[in-house]
């Protein structure tokens, strides 16, 4: 059984109704996420919420009453996608109000493609999106730490100590996302495997 993406019950009531298509890194970038997440956790209140396990979201939504009807639909999507790579750039952060510390990824192009197409499927239907932006202004992520409760004098501190270019650029190949849906303080999650053509290798 896989680890939860949110298991703090504060973040689990916030997040009631609400469904996501995410993706969960599992190897290289999973190992530089849990690493990076507990030496930030060291310097900060214990009381600063996180998520449970690192994931990289591709859409949001509020559709309670119609969970199987968008699953079918990130289904389909999932069906026709090629497998998408994941690479770390740097570590950087969301500004007030948000403050978020994120491991910021590049903009690789099956990532673009995969936001791209996933936009064109659900432009067709009429899912209510939240927190949606235009291909250009989004950033690929995963967020780490939520500082959103720090006085904004000390998460400007916190963000210039942890910001840096990650030289490395831990990476990965993914062949599936997860569907993840929240009802009265519970995550659920389910696994689309992508069916497109796996990525030539030479």
């Amino acid at each position: 059984m896989q680890d939860g993406f949110m298991t703090d019950p504060t973040l689990l009531g916030s997040l009631d109704g609400q469904q996501y298509l995410v993706l969960r890194p599992a190897s290289h970038v999973a190992t530089f996420y849990a690493a990076e997440q507990a030496t930030m956790r060291k310097s900060l209140p214990s009381s600063i919420t996180h998520p449970n396990t690192g994931h990289v979201t591709l859409r949001g939504f509020y559709e309670p009453s119609r969970v199987h009807e968008l699953k079918s639909t990130l289904e389909a999507w999932a069906k026709r996608q090629e497998p998408i790579e994941v690479r770390v750039d740097r570590v950087d952060g969301f500004p007030t109000p948000f403050q978020v510390l994120i491991a910021r990824l590049q903009r690789s192009d099956s990532l673009i493609d995969a936001y791209s197409s996933l936009t064109t499927r659900l432009d067709d239907a009429d899912f209510c999106r939240i927190g949606e932006l235009p291909l250009e202004e989004w950033v690929f992520h995963l967020s780490l730490i939520y500082c959103n409760s720090l006085s904004e004098a000390d998460w400007r501190k916190t963000h210039t100590e942890n910001q840096r270019k990650v030289e490395d650029h831990p990476h990965e190949i993914l062949t599936q996302a997860e569907f993840v849906w929240y009802e009265n303080g519970v995550e659920r999650a389910e696994v689309l495997p992508f069916g497109g053509p796996a990525p030539q290798t030479f």
